[in-house]
Order: structure tokens, then C-alpha cells, then sequence
């Protein structure tokens, strides 16, 4: 039997979808809100003249980014569970994934970005007095933040997208919620075509406001 197309299954399934799609605005921004207090800290730690604490750092870095997220999910969801005897709900299970695997590359973002302003501007800030903490919170990163805004800008997407890969877990995100209407209706070419349409609109609006903000700062100076 021949394939027909049914945009009326597209405009039926959306309702189900966007309540999908909350739930991964929910794991992603939850996820890189951690992420990225985690990603400054393992960062600045990565910055360190001690060298225990830039070893440490950049072992987590190297174990999250050497690793998959799925397996990184699996573990975490059903590996320390046993280990541990405790468990760990889905969602925060989820979140816990997107902020440990964005955290780890938040934290090369940081680094760079503090790394690539001019040693001169912090030797400036310490010729007027300020202490070596002052001069990283008023003179290196203001600037190194203003750096950081398109890299972090991609991991949001990348987290974003990434948290398809939390279905495996049993999270409620717009992908499962998509195989769950095609487990019903069979009808897979306009479900997941209305998934990677929702996915598209989500990640083009994120890029959008990020340019908005970034042309704010260079308009601004800040």
C-alpha cells in the first residue's frame, strides 16, 4: 500500500508534543543552570597554579568528554542506583546529566575565554590596587564573559538537543513523547517530522536571542 501523508496527524500530535518539548526546556535550562556554575569552578580550577587542583579538573573533563552521554546517563540512572541502593528520579537523574556533561565543557569555554584576554589587563588592575580576586570580577571577566557568549551559546544548543538521549532513562522529553504517539498511531513520518520541526523552531529562537544579546554587549561596550 501506497504511503499517504497526513498533515492532519502533524496538527493532532502537537498538543501531546509541546507538552514534550516543556519538559526538555525544563532538563536543558535546569541542566545548564548547574552546568555552568559547574563549568566556571572546573574552570577556573583548570586556571590554577596549584597543580593537584588543575589535575583534578581536568580529569573530570577529560572522563565527561572521552565518555558518551548515554552512557554517562545509563550509568548514572541505573549503574549507582545498584551501587548505592538509593534511586534517583528520572528528571533529576536528567538533569544531573545535562549539567555534569555541559559543566565539562563549560569549563574549556571558561578557561579559554580567561585565558585569551591580554595578561597586560590584569597586571593593570593589580598596578591600581586591586587584588587579584577584584581584578578577575572588574577587569578579565567582564571581558572573557563577553567571549564566552557564542561558544556557550552552541552548548546550549548541543545540551538542548542532547537531552533526546535522556528517553533511555524513561524521561518525558519531546522525542519519548513522540515514540509514545507512535506507539499509538503508527504514524512515525509525521510524528518525529513534527519532532525535528518543534527541535528546529527551539534551537533557531535560541540562536536568535543569543545574537540579540551578543549585539546588545558589542553595542553597549560592556
Amino acid at each position: 500500500m501506497a504511503f499517504e501523508f497526513e498533515p492532519s496527524v502533524m496538527i493532532e500530535s502537537l498538543p501531546l508534543l509541546m507538552g514534550g518539548a516543556k519538559m526538555t526546556v525544563i532538563l536543558t535550562v535546569g541542566g545548564l543552570f548547574f552546568g555552568f556554575i559547574l563549568g566556571v569552578i572546573a574552570g577556573m580550577m583548570k586556571l590554577s597554579h596549584n597543580i593537584f587542583v588543575r589535575k583534578f579538573a581536568g580529569l573530570y573533563v577529560e572522563i565527561i568528554r572521552g565518555t558518551p552521554m548515554l552512557v554517562q546517563a545509563m550509568f548514572l540512572y541505573f549503574g549507582v542506583p545498584m551501587a548505592l541502593g538509593i534511586r534517583i528520579p528520572a528528571v533529576v537523574a536528567g538533569i544531573i546529566i545535562i549539567a555534569v556533561n555541559s559543566g565539562a565543557y563549560i569549563a574549556e569555554i571558561v578557561r579559554g575565554a580567561v585565558q585569551s584576554i591580554n595578561p597586560g589587563q590584569g597586571e593593570a588592575g593589580r598596578s591600581i590596587g586591586l587584588t587579584p580576586i577584584q581584578t578577575m570580577r572588574y577587569v578579565i571577566w567582564p571581558q572573557a564573559f563577553r567571549r564566552m557568549i557564542p561558544p556557550l551559546g552552541n552548548q546550549f544548543i548541543i545540551s538542548l538537543k542532547d537531552t533526546s538521549l535522556l528517553m533511555i532513562i524513561g524521561v518525558g522529553e519531546l522525542l519519548r513523547t513522540g515514540d509514545e504517539i507512535v506507539a499509538v498511531n503508527f504514524r512515525s513520518f509525521e510524528v518525529y517530522l513534527t519532532c525535528g520541526l518543534v527541535y528546529l523552531v527551539m534551537t533557531m529562537s535560541i540562536a536568535k536571542a543569543l545574537e540579540i544579546v551578543e549585539n546588545r554587549l558589542v553595542a553597549t561596550g560592556r
